[in-house]
């Protein structure tokens, strides 16, 4: 295993170090989130740590001898997703372009999988979804780089450390940039990337486990291996219905908004949304049949 914590360390390296330079290179061609409306961050900020955590995702999986047969179809699926992000950050793109390019990706990265036909769509339907949601819970700082840590080390239940631990080495070098005091935000290219990441890596994990198993079984796994993020997500969309509003339309209604509002300082409100993060997944895994806490 000595090579797996080598390439940890250097993909930590990689967020720690590769962050200030993204920076400045985000300051330089003024790629900025600038603040006003909902968003309540009292200076400009550069948002740069996208740049840092796709191209060290990039490099691990190009360098390390491919650690598993999925690595190449998420990269490839994760390039495609940041590069849409990243544009639109720069220059803000149609919704439904982002749905299309997301379910594109999401379909490369699930057709390879051996499962039955509807199962894929489920997938495709899910990783899109979870891609999105990652960026809608970004609205705090810490909040969408500490959820995809914790996914990352509660993945190691049913996925490999080889594939699990750099990238939550990556995701941590990072997030020292980005809490308790932020330096950059991440930005739509590096939350959706996130979200892609998690959701697919997990969709490989899992699906030896979902053989012969029934729709509402799989749609129970995923939405509690969605954690946080499409919980969140769904409650909100399903709010702004019922109160005869576009279910896409942004607002301050998300669960880290009420809590912050709600008075509780930002590292309370990652320990409660974490901690809420992680019951969920466990119990996806259990779902799944797997000994959540005898894994150790």
């Amino acid at each position: 295993m000595f090579p797996v914590y080598l390439f940890t360390l250097m993909t930590f390296l990689w967020g720690l170090v590769g962050t200030p330079m993204a920076i400045a290179l985000a300051e330089k061609f003024r790629l900025l989130d600038v603040p006003g409306g909902r968003k309540k961050h009292r200076s400009v900020m550069p948002r740069g740590a996208g740049l840092v955590l796709w191209s060290g995702y990039l490099l691990w999986a190009l360098f390390t001898g491919n650690p598993g047969v999925e690595v190449p179809y998420i990269a490839t699926g994760a390039t495609m997703i940041f590069i849409v992000g990243y544009m639109d950050d720069m220059h803000p793109l149609p919704p439904l372009v982002r749905l299309i390019f997301h379910l594109m990706a999401a379909a490369w990265v699930v057709w390879p999988l051996p499962v039955p036909l509807w199962q894929r769509a489920l997938l495709i339907l899910w990783i899109a979804g979870a891609t999105n949601a990652y960026n809608l819970i970004d609205g705090m700082d810490g909040l969408c780089l500490t959820i995809t840590l914790i996914t990352s080390l509660c993945a190691l239940i049913v996925g490999s450390g080889g594939v699990w631990l750099p990238f939550a080495g990556l995701v941590f070098g990072v997030l020292l940039w980005n809490f308790p005091q932020p330096r950059t935000f991440l930005g739509d290219g590096g939350s959706t990337l996130l979200g892609y990441i998690c959701s697919s890596q997990l969709a490989w994990s899992i699906f030896p486990n979902i053989f012969e198993t029934g729709f509402f079984h799989i749609a129970f796994v995923l939405l509690f291996l969605g954690g946080v993020p499409v919980v969140d997500t769904l409650v909100a969309m399903t709010r702004r219905i019922l109160t005869h509003k576009s279910p896409f339309e942004p607002d301050r209604g998300h669960a880290h908004h009420k809590l912050q509002d709600a008075g509780l300082p930002k590292f309370a409100v990652l320990i409660v949304l974490g901690a809420a993060h992680g019951v969920f997944l466990s119990c996806g895994m259990r779902l799944l049949g797997l000994p959540v806490f005898n894994f150790l």
